[in-house]
């Protein structure tokens, strides 16, 4: 893969109708042997001299203990990864899957530890993470925050709802309709924190080519969308931060009760 690749984002957040505050959170950061550069909500980046990361979290918990989780996860993920330049610069080279594995647990932990009082015990986030090295895209997720690819005009989805609605789905037992109408459709067995004694992602090394187009999001954006507004939005070919615009206001438009939040990747 050339080190010549640059990326193109966009980012988007927005407040769900029936709630006081945004439990999403999102981060775009530069990874370098300096740390973390955080990145603005939309810009270009080359590929030469960085990792370039983009996460969406979506926090859960009361009082003000959802958008703490997300944001704390984040924030921790900002500090964790850029250690894999100093750790390379001492001579080893981490398996970047088994380090996001640790990183994962490591703040799996300390939001555990956090949720010490009546207003954070039980908190708990998502997470959906793509990580750009110059050879390849590293992913993560736990819960129902998505990551997509687009490619060639052909939609999928590289991470896994951590619910059994949407395995049934995937296998075909029910069909889109049904999924989107199932009881326990946001039931998830797999989130970071909540007081679960362990964390299990879901990883993924995925090569990446010019003209990839990536969707981050939570699942306040899959409420308003099917899967063929995605598959037709992310093969477009419009500009990054116009499909961010198109995507987010028909989700809004269509549902818009939960917290939406959105990434465009775009591999040029």
């Amino acid at each position: 893969m050339s080190a010549a690749l640059t990326v193109q984002w966009a980012s988007l957040t927005h407040s769900g109708s029936r709630k006081e505050r945004n439990d999403d959170s999102l981060i775009a950061f530069a990874s370098s042997p300096k740390g973390a550069e955080t990145l603005p909500a939309h810009g270009t980046r080359s590929l030469e001299n960085d990792d370039l990361v983009f996460a969406v979290s979506d926090g859960m918990g009361g009082a003000n203990a959802g958008d703490l989780a997300s944001s704390l996860l984040l924030t921790r993920m900002a500090e964790i990864i850029p250690e894999t330049f100093k750790i390379a610069a001492a001579g080893f080279f981490p398996d970047r899957l088994e380090y996001l594995s640790k990183a994962i647990r490591s703040v799996h932990e300390q939001i555990n530890q956090a949720a010490n009082n009546d207003e954070t015990r039980g908190m708990s986030a998502t997470l959906a993470l793509t990580w750009f090295t110059p050879e390849n895209l590293y992913l993560a997720n736990v819960g129902d925050s998505r990551i997509y690819l687009s490619r060639a005009g052909k939609l999928s989805q590289l991470s896994v709802d951590h619910t059994a609605a949407w395995s049934s789905w995937k296998r075909g037992a029910i069909g889109e309709i049904e999924y989107r109408s199932h009881p326990r459709r946001s039931a998830l067995y797999e989130v970071i924190g909540g007081g679960h004694a362990q964390v299990c992602p879901h990883f993924a090394a995925v090569p990446f080519e010019p003209g990839d187009s990536l969707l981050i999001c939570s699942d306040g954006l899959i409420d308003g969308l099917w899967e063929r507004h995605i598959a037709d939005a992310m093969a477009s070919g419009r500009p990054v931060w116009e499909m961010v615009e198109i995507l987010a206001k028909r989700a809004i438009d269509n549902s818009g009760i939960d917290d939406t939040t959105l990434i465009v990747v775009r591999v040029v």
